[in-house]
């Protein structure tokens, strides 16, 4: 659905975007990160052909955005992280205004613009000046005009921003909603957020890729390994000497200690390897009180600041 190779933008002598390639399949929602003017909104703002690169090829919904910018537009839904609204018009006759200049029907613009209004949740507002609603409420509106024409791709630069964790919420619900039919590239500095909504993350440096796969997956590069935490209450050095013992495992600590023989443990695998129903009846099978077994790993924060400074450091 979307096609990214070799994609370079410079303005002037500065590189903000630098040989830059991935793709999104249909229906998947990426997450895009990087720090401040890491090249995140230049990548998004070719994407939707709001400037022209100065390298390379992009292709959305199977049109290139240089050469057939205007069939890019037509299929692209685009939040940018400033978003650019009429303050002095009232919510629907502003939403109306969108379908219009979008080419939706007339005969189809009262059911679109209901559509987006229910989706982002402006039921209270519909009727308020822009520029009367709160910061919360302008970035719904801006979502709402980006899915107005239900496009098969969206682009959202920090849609959550300036809303409350309730909003939030509410946000991260509708765009998981719209997977599967829509493409969804999401900007995002709130990490956890994206670690929940989206299915893959690319991670941009200073105008390159520096990852791009799932948060597990990048987890397990980092670390060599995956990791369980356990809490097991039993002999510690028997607890230990059995879990070592099992194929798989690469290394086991012991975090801390709960209380009377009650130890927290944490123990890394070889990657692709599934061990926690097995280690779950070894602990049963010596009679050892199994408390909590889970996955472990690193944050997408915790991924995020490691390649950034894997990368600063080979710079």
């Amino acid at each position: 659905m979307i096609e990214v190779r070799n994609l370079t933008k410079k303005y002037g002598n500065f590189t903000a975007v630098r040989d830059v390639s991935f793709q999104v399949e249909k229906g998947e929602i990426l997450g895009f990160l990087g720090p401040n003017a890491a090249g995140k909104t230049t990548t998004m703002r070719v994407l939707t052909c709001f400037m022209p690169a100065t390298a390379g090829t992009a292709r959305v919904a199977g049109f290139d955005t240089f050469n057939q910018s205007l069939e890019v537009r037509r299929r692209v839904g685009y939040l940018p992280e400033n978003v650019p609204l009429y303050l002095d018009m009232r919510v629907r006759p502003y939403l109306n205004f969108i379908a219009r200049i979008k080419d939706i029907p007339s005969r189809d613009r009262k059911k679109a613009v209901n559509r987006v209004i229910e989706l982002a949740a402006l039921e209270d507002v519909e009727n308020r000046i822009v520029g009367h609603c709160s910061k919360g409420f302008r970035q719904r509106v801006g979502l709402a005009q980006a899915l107005i024409h239900d496009p098969d791709v969206l682009i959202l630069d920090e849609p959550t921003n300036g809303l409350d964790p309730k909003q939030i919420n509410e946000v991260r619900e509708v765009i998981r909603s719209l997977s599967g039919d829509h493409t969804i590239i999401l900007s995002s500095h709130i990490l956890p957020e994206v670690s929940k909504t989206c299915e893959r993350v690319l991670i941009i440096d200073r105008g390159r890729i520096v990852a791009g796969d799932t948060p597990a997956n990048l987890d397990a590069r980092l670390r060599g390994s995956q990791s369980i935490s356990v809490q097991i209450r039993g002999p510690v050095k028997e607890v230990m000497d059995l879990l070592k013992k099992k194929d798989g495992v690469v290394d086991v600590k012991t975090r801390s200690s709960l209380g009377e023989s009650l130890w927290q443990y944490d123990i890394d695998i070889i990657p692709g390897r599934d061990l926690r129903s097995e280690l779950a009846s070894s602990v049963v099978e010596n009679n050892w009180d199994l408390l909590e077994l889970t996955t472990a790993g690193m944050s997408l924060e915790e991924i995020f600041l490691e390649l950034t400074t894997q990368e600063e450091e080979v710079a």
